[in-house]
């Protein structure tokens, strides 16, 4: 952090001339950049900002006019302030003209009522200010260490924040879009203290800048995310303005966290790297050309082209715990998957989707149909695999192209099915309903966004004043908009309702006897209670 002129004014070098503020003694908390010695008038355009200014004024002209357009330039330029030795043009005190017009343009001037060699000075807060670099350099370098290292080890967001808040000293929360905390390193403080309306304090603390300090709340914020993609915020909780290091701190952090979650990859064999890695790429898109995906499944042996597709995703009923080498758990569940592919006489791409799914990709001949196919995987694999699991499996498809979206389906089937698995073979689609669908994108920033987007200003109304609009919009929604029903279901008189319903058309600036928009306010309302329902 620079040095501000009250400390420049502390300097055993400047005490020597018995310094004296003459203007601007509101703002000796100004930093100083650098040291500038100069006796010419038109000094302002060699200036860069946040230069002291010191001079004996020999070179000044006499106009008082002239002598406030010296200020005024300076101040223009940004100079942080400016020192006048006395003695050599002004014996006793500087012009009332300089005295005003620095008043006026806010910039700090000081006298040296006795002679003091000006380089003594320059020496000193140019040593100052390069020590202070040179820390910030160290510091800067002990964080790229720290911070390398996690990236480098795949830590996990608690370890990242532990690091945190132990080079701060200071709690630390990472949090969801939906201002929900993924996790919480209380640096000694009580957690349930930081934690309590959290949801509501941190909707109130909205940057413009991806890292800004919000003096209100404390927070130091910073948006994590990569690619484009953001999904959470960092929030240092800070006690006073935070300094520099705190900034680069808080920033190293989020792109380690970004990192992480960008890095995350098994250790499998090499044919399930190969069938994970085609099976990602589609996925991604990372094929200009479908052909290319079919090339590359073809050389690994699964013919794609002239097939129907279907996508599968396989999900242990029990919690894999990564702790527990959960990493082999997934790997072993890949491996007997393509083990009972084999057994079924049908060839497919396996792999592991991420910690906790295995991915396949089953090319079908033109005329064989799915069921059965699905039928002989599940119970070869349960022959295989000594472990619970569910089996889920998307749309057909007839193209490479379509195949994103059967895994699509096939996911949110699995999320859905491993959560109460009634001992069928396979799921399917019809399985999924709206709520499931919404519980399974929880963690989406795209659905996050939408919630917040839909009823940011009616939750933020609520939680500024303590009303229940919300609450009220949720009735009227269940109740299909029948606005006496509706009325009565919230104990309300229909006047009273009706009032509430005009402001809360007014705070959402919508009408809400539009079916679309009310449409977009029942699944965002839907969405927001999955958020709710899972930080519980």
């Amino acid at each position: 952090m620079l040095p501000t002129i009250a400390d420049v004014l502390a300097l055993e070098t400047v005490r020597r001339g018995s310094p004296r503020v003459v203007a601007g003694a509101d703002r000796l908390d100004t930093k100083v950049r650098w040291v500038h010695v100069g006796e010419i008038a038109d000094i302002a355009h060699l200036l860069r900002g946040g230069e002291l200014v010191l001079t004996t004024g020999v070179a000044l002209p006499e106009d008082p006019e002239k002598l406030a357009d010296y200020i005024g330039e300076l101040s223009s330029v940004g100079a942080s302030g400016l020192v006048v030795e006395l003695g050599r043009r002004f014996v006793r005190e500087l012009p009332r003209a300089v005295t005003k017009a620095a008043e006026e343009h806010g910039l700090p001037v000081i006298v040296l009522t006795r002679e003091t060699p000006f380089v003594q000075i320059t020496e000193s807060v140019h040593s100052r200010i390069i020590d202070i670099q040179l820390e910030e350099l160290r510091a800067s370098e002990q964080l790229h260490e720290v911070f390398t290292e996690l990236s480098v080890e795949g830590a996990s967001p608690a370890e990242v924040l532990a690091q945190v808040a132990r080079l701060s000293g200071r709690p630390v929360l990472l949090e969801n879009l939906a201002h929900q905390v993924l996790a919480c390193e209380s640096a000694g403080r009580d957690a349930g203290a930081l934690l309590a309306g959290w949801e509501t304090r941190s909707r109130a603390v909205a940057p413009a800048e991806r890292t800004a300090y919000d003096p209100a709340s404390g927070w130091l914020v910073t948006t994590v995310g990569a690619r484009g993609q953001d999904w959470g915020r960092l929030i240092l909780l800070c006690d006073s303005k935070p300094s520099p290091r705190d900034m680069v701190l808080a920033e190293r952090a989020a792109t380690t966290l970004a990192l992480g979650r960008l890095l995350e990859r098994h250790q499998e064999s090499l044919e399930r790297q190969a069938h994970g890695t085609i099976l990602t790429g589609i996925l991604t898109h990372a094929y200009a050309d479908p052909d290319e995906a079919a090339a590359r499944a073809r050389a690994v042996g699964v013919p794609l082209t002239g097939r129907r597709l279907i996508s599968v995703v396989i999900r242990p009923t029990e919690h894999i715990d990564q702790a527990l080498d959960g990493q082999a758990q997934l790997g072993e569940l890949a491996e007997c998957t393509a083990a009972a592919c084999r057994d079924a006489r049908l060839p497919a791409l396996v792999g592991a989707l991420d910690q906790e799914r295995v991915g396949v990709l089953l090319p079908l001949p033109p005329r064989t149909q799915a069921e059965p196919a699905l039928t002989a995987l599940a119970e070869r694999l349960r022959g295989l695999c000594g472990a619970a699991f569910v089996l889920a499996a998307g749309s057909v498809v007839e193209s490479i192209k379509d195949v994103r979206r059967s895994f699509l389906e096939a996911e949110q089937v699995a999320e859905v099915a491993v959560r109460q698995p009634d001992g069928r073979a396979y799921y399917r689609l019809p399985d999924l309903r709206l709520r499931g669908l919404l519980h399974l994108l929880r963690d989406d920033a795209r659905l996050q966004t939408f919630a917040e987007r839909e009823l940011g200003p009616l939750l933020a109304h609520d939680a500024q004043r303590g009303g229940d609009l919300t609450r009220i919009l949720r009735i009227y929604l269940d109740c299909g908009r029948n606005k006496a029903v509706a009325a009565q279901k919230a104990h309300l008189s229909r006047p009273a309702f009706y009032d509430r319903l005009r402001r809360l058309e007014r705070i959402l600036d919508t009408d809400l006897d539009d079916v679309e928009s009310c449409l977009s306010l029942h699944v965002a309302l839907l969405a927001l209670e999955s958020f709710r329902r899972e930080n519980r």
